[in-house]
């Protein structure tokens, strides 16, 4: 018998070192000192009178771009001053920008502005810059700043131009949509867990139509959607979650909304640390610790655990390896909710067996080797070898077989495969940490694979693939380096 545990509170890493801070500056209505007059000058002005700031100039000779822009700004007022920036400039600014071509200049302009303590920003000097300007991307009231500390601005540029065409324009009228309805949602009598069930239908509307000019028949309709909920928009939710076998880029994107809106999330020893960093980050995080033969949590606390916190509102997501429906007890946990009124909802991840299987670029199926593909379980709930076993199917020549979890029982497994027709010849992988940095691969015909894995003593989950369709599939490749090869 497994020893039990209880749910554990972890405190994951906290945020890495940032080479810069990012904030967003309120400057409307606000002073802006810009002290300068070339090309570079007036896309800063541009920049600061779009902002809605009170911008400034200081330039004895002013380029024509910057006479044009002051003409006709993009928001907040420019103002022309045709000298020199001196000291007393500084008082009551919000920000200072200035353009020097030699440091001396730029080193001056920046003392001032500190003395006057106003934040200041010398064009393509950093070192006498208090904040940098980054790439933007402008969805305004969504905006989306883009730094590499200077280190690589043409890179910066790149991600810019591919965040923009991922985000539709449309966005820009539901960000200002939401400001727009901010107050009405608060004053339209609904409780805590009803606002906020109102802007999880705005963003999913927002999501799925962005290219929908918001209007308030849509403010009306949410509304009446959440009013009609009743007391059910007390009751939280849980949402079963594919975490995938480790690397963190096999998340779906359902997966990472759930995550990213979850109150709490309930996972297991073998979801990566990585996958987690991509969720909510005031989100709890609980290790409810499943396990194959080591110390887990039972079932049962978790599902009460799970649906306790669905009946406080929260937004729960339990977080399972590979895919919740493959060999994860999903069926105990769907049951559990819908005995007490939760609504649980699945998000399918990638099995370790499709996930293994990509990284090693191995067809599972092919004409004229395998027309079937099954996943079968190691162990039974008693750890034994299951009794059930279909072993004619295990044996089929035909067929692909994944075995999940086998590694007490995989002798016992070949065993009695072999015994009911399994050629010992038959190509077979054991892959231990499927798709993470550290994956390793054993290869052998699966009659001696049982010792080969003893002599390789592989880490953590292991997964065992079976079948005419891995021949030759197991020699080491010289451009993976991560994965471990031991030939037959």
């Amino acid at each position: 018998m497994n020893a039990s545990r209880k749910p554990l509170e972890e405190t994951l890493p906290g945020v890495g070192r940032l080479s810069r801070l990012p904030v967003f500056l309120s400057l409307e209505g606000k002073r802006a000192v810009l002290a300068g007059g070339s090309a570079s000058a007036a896309w800063k002005a541009e920049l600061l009178s779009a902002a809605g700031a009170k911008v400034e100039v200081y330039a004895l000779d002013p380029c024509e771009e910057l006479i044009e822009l002051a003409g006709k700004p993009p928001h907040g007022a420019i103002t022309l001053t045709h000298r020199a920036w001196r000291a007393e400039d500084m008082k009551g600014a919000a920000v200072a920008v200035g353009a020097f071509a030699e440091d001396a200049d730029a080193a001056a302009f920046a003392a001032a502005a500190r003395a006057a303590g106003v934040p200041v920003n010398v064009i393509d000097k950093p070192a006498f810059c208090d904040f940098a300007f980054g790439a933007i991307v402008n969805r305004s009231p969504l905006v989306i700043g883009i730094s590499t500390d200077g280190a690589a601005p043409v890179l910066a540029q790149a991600i810019r131009a591919k965040l923009e065409a991922l985000l539709p324009t449309g966005f820009a009228g539901w960000a200002a949509a939401a400001a727009r309805w901010r107050d009405a949602v608060k004053a339209s009598g609904l409780s805590f867990s009803g606002r906020r069930r109102f802007w999880q239908l705005f963003t999913a509307h927002a999501v799925a139509h962005p290219s929908h000019e918001p209007a308030e028949q849509d403010f009306e309709r949410f509304i009446a959607e959440v009013k009609g909920l009743g007391a059910a928009v007390e009751n939280g939710a849980v949402t079963l979650v594919g975490a995938g076998p480790g690397d963190p880029e096999l998340l779906t994107l359902r997966a990472l909304r759930a995550l990213q809106a979850a109150d709490v999330i309930l996972f297991d020893d073998l979801v990566s640390r990585e996958v987690l960093d991509f969720a909510r980050r005031e989100a709890r995080k609980l290790l409810v610790g499943k396990t194959g033969f080591g110390p887990s949590c039972r079932q049962e606390d978790i599902n009460a655990l799970m649906v306790s916190l669905a009946r406080q509102g929260k937004r729960v997501v339990r977080l399972k390896g590979g895919d919740p429906l493959i060999f994860a007890r999903a069926t105990e946990e769907i049951a559990a909710c819908r005995a007490a009124h939760i609504t649980v909802e699945v998000v399918p991840g990638i099995t370790a067996a499709q996930g293994a299987a990509a990284r090693l670029a191995l067809p599972l199926t092919g004409r004229g080797h395998a027309r079937r593909l099954q996943y079968v379980t190691g162990h039974a709930k008693d750890g034994q070898l299951p009794g059930d076993l279909d072993w004619r199917s295990l044996a089929d020549p035909a067929t692909t077989t994944a075995v999940y979890m086998p590694r007490r029982t995989l002798a016992a497994l070949v065993k009695t495969a072999t015994a009911h027709g399994l050629d010992p010849r038959t190509p077979a992988l054991a892959i231990a940490r499927a798709t993470r940095p550290d994956q390793a691969v054993v290869s052998a015909p699966i009659g001696d694979l049982p010792e080969r894995l003893a002599q390789a003593n592989l880490p953590g989950p292991l997964l065992v693939m079976i079948g005419c369709v891995l021949e030759g599939r197991g020699e080491t490749s010289h451009a993976d380096k991560r994965r471990i090869a031991v030939s037959n």
